[in-house]
């Protein structure tokens, strides 16, 4: 794959410096990379979102968790992930367990059927990655990687403030 090209003038224009120019793009393509992400993620299982994938891989690599820890994490509302769990337990993919030290608490399992389909729809979803980086180079690869994680490390995310800010809430999802 070729270097990325500087903004063109016209852009740059737009924004004033080549820097805001830079921003401007970086937002319209996370928006269409988001977009895509939606729209790939029911082609890959018709039942399952791209919030549902989400919370089942985070319930997977936890091996279970509380609602209200997954609220919280993903920065989401508890209703709205009440409705995404109530969905997955009556799909059969999740199911609620007494916490063994807190009887009060019910912490989230995901099912056999729940681990396979999240195994199907992530197998899908790397394929989908390796085809469209396939012509990249290892040192592209690597440079898109560290930047995704020096940009996903910033402090703000943990709390959900980039999800809040200056945008709508279907940009990203």
């Amino acid at each position: 794959m070729p270097a990325a090209e500087p903004p063109d003038e016209t852009a740059v224009a737009l924004g004033g410096r080549p820097a805001d120019a830079a921003v401007e793009t970086i937002h319209r393509e996370m928006t269409a990379f988001a977009r895509r992400a939606r729209a790939s993620a029911g082609r890959m299982h018709p039942e399952l979102s791209l919030v549902s994938y989400t919370l089942l891989g985070h319930l997977e690599e936890r091996d279970g968790s509380r609602a209200t820890d997954l609220a919280a994490h993903y920065a989401l509302d508890k209703s709205t992930v009440s409705r995404q769990v109530s969905a997955l337990e009556r799909a059969g993919l999740v199911e609620r367990r007494v916490d063994p030290d807190d009887h009060r608490v019910q912490v989230l399992h995901l099912t056999e059927a729940g681990r396979h389909i999240l195994g199907q729809v992530t197998e899908s979803r790397r394929t989908a990655f390796r085809e469209r980086l396939a012509d990249w180079r290892e040192e592209d690869l690597l440079r898109f990687a560290a930047y995704l994680e020096r940009y996903n490390a910033w402090p703000g995310t943990a709390r959900g403030e980039d999800e809040d800010r200056a945008r709508p809430r279907d940009t990203y999802g």
